[in-house]
């Protein structure tokens, strides 16, 4: 892999796809590989919905699960036995095959991604030379973008066939809040293939090891942590599913095993996209740059999987803390958000991407690249700078004509008053019968006891 010089940083040209090192395991080393990773998940999903509990109770001055097991570590547990052993009970009217399946079809891709996750380099596993990583791929990036997309249709599918409204209603804006921050989510990885110049995810960590490319592509990576949660529906994006307005959304119509089922995709989820996060811009298994500078040995053995889990960790916080700081958002800002600011931003910056890696293939100077990148930079703000003042002056004028909808209500003498029904009786001692609906005026504030009393 050759590099560049950008703006004082290592910039990687291409990364060499070597997948040589995957494919040859004997049978019972990808067993205990797929095993291992299978345990994973479900010790992450536990633990993650231990630590949800444990660290928001902190954070709201509580101290959360605390009874079952050493300090409550064993509350997740029990809340699943509880959850299982309660009564399946199936609606009547459901599409009962499809009812039974979307919990299925939600959870299983989440498994599959993990697949593809490099936790470390190449060890000595009970004698065999291994890559701690199950499979790699040509494609595996898009495995990892096609996988979570799959996700979607157990969520459609198990509201539709609950056969209610709400369920069927959180279903649609389910897929739709997902099918939106999955664009912005794959847009945010083309400036990491770019950068890289490969789709494996073995190589796109290599690449990085100049410097992770969540410094050298830091929008791409702020951005790739909005999508995650908007793809997880998690706070403050659990629009789909959130018990204020569609009481329990797409999960409405589902108990015992099968709701565990729908909670565990959402999880696992959670740990997929923080996993890929940290492959993709945190430099997976790499060691921070200062450590490796005066211990060259953290980045070998099983070391790696260290530095791996740390970021992991990290990225999960980021969940938590989220969920314990943010309010939810209305449906409409969500939107909002996904189609009129993430996807554009993400255009742009991957437009600037895309050519200082052509000024970069045609070995063009340092000074050049910076320079072009500079005036992209000074053109990218003076149109956002145009937009902002333009958007001030549009909202500046529904404010003011808001306001003086407002006084013209104020002078009307019905402003403020109740509906009264028409009625055949004499109007105000007149003997003119009143004709349809009419507004009780509203008594000043100094008049309001007198008129009371009498």
């Amino acid at each position: 892999m050759t590099t560049t010089a950008l703006a004082g940083a290592a910039v990687p040209v291409a990364a060499e796809a070597d997948l040589d090192a995957f494919g040859t395991d004997p049978w019972w080393i990808t067993l205990i590989k797929a095993l291992v990773i299978f345990v994973f998940l479900m010790v992450c999903v536990l633990m993650m919905i231990m630590a949800d509990r444990k660290v928001m109770g902190r954070m709201q001055q509580r101290h959360g699960p605390n009874r079952f097991g050493p300090l409550g570590l064993l509350q997740s547990l029990a809340d699943g036995v509880k959850l299982s052993l309660k009564e399946d009970v199936i609606p009547r009217g459901v599409d009962r095959p499809i009812y039974i399946a979307a919990p299925m079809i939600a959870a299983v891709p989440a498994f599959m991604a993990f697949s593809v996750i490099p936790i470390g380099p190449e060890v000595n596993m009970f004698g065999v030379q291994t890559p701690l990583q199950l499979t790699d791929l040509p494609i595996a990036a898009l495995v990892v973008l096609g996988t979570a997309a799959i996700g979607v249709y157990g969520i459609v599918l198990g509201g539709w066939a609950s056969q209610s409204p709400y369920a069927l209603l959180g279903g649609l804006r389910a897929s739709a809040q997902v099918i939106s921050y999955e664009i912005a989510m794959g847009l945010s990885v083309v400036a990491v293939f770019m950068l890289s110049g490969t789709l494996t995810t073995s190589g796109i960590v290599e690449a990085q090891q100049p410097l992770w490319f969540a410094v050298i592509l830091a929008p791409s990576f702020l951005i790739y942590l909005v999508t995650m949660v908007g793809e997880t529906n998690r706070l403050p994006f659990d629009l789909a599913e959130g018990e204020g307005e569609l009481v329990g959304g797409f999960m409405t119509e589902y108990g015992s095993m099968k709701f565990t089922m729908f909670f565990l995709a959402e999880y696992v989820n959670m740990v997929t996209v923080a996993a890929v996060s940290v492959t993709f811009f945190l430099g997976g298994y790499l060691a921070p740059p200062p450590l490796t500078a005066f211990w060259p040995g953290a980045a070998e053995g099983y070391w790696p999987v260290l530095w791996w889990l740390l970021k992991f960790m990290f990225v999960m916080f980021l969940f938590i803390w989220l969920r314990g700081s943010v309010p939810r958002i209305r449906y409409d800002q969500l939107m909002a958000l996904g189609w009129k600011i993430l996807i554009p931003v993400q255009l742009v910056w991957i437009t600037a991407v895309a050519l200082v890696r052509i000024l970069i293939n045609e070995g063009a100077p340092a000074w050049v690249i910076a320079a072009v990148v500079a005036a992209f930079t000074v053109l990218t703000v003076a149109v956002l700078a145009a937009w902002a003042r333009s958007t001030r002056r549009r909202r500046a004028a529904e404010s003011a004509e808001r306001r003086e909808e407002m006084r013209r209500m104020r002078d009307d003498p019905a402003y403020g008053g109740f509906p009264v029904p028409p009625s055949s009786a004499p109007h105000y001692g007149s003997s003119v019968p009143a004709e349809g609906p009419r507004y009780a005026p509203r008594a000043p504030d100094d008049k309001r006891e007198e008129v009371t009393g009498a």
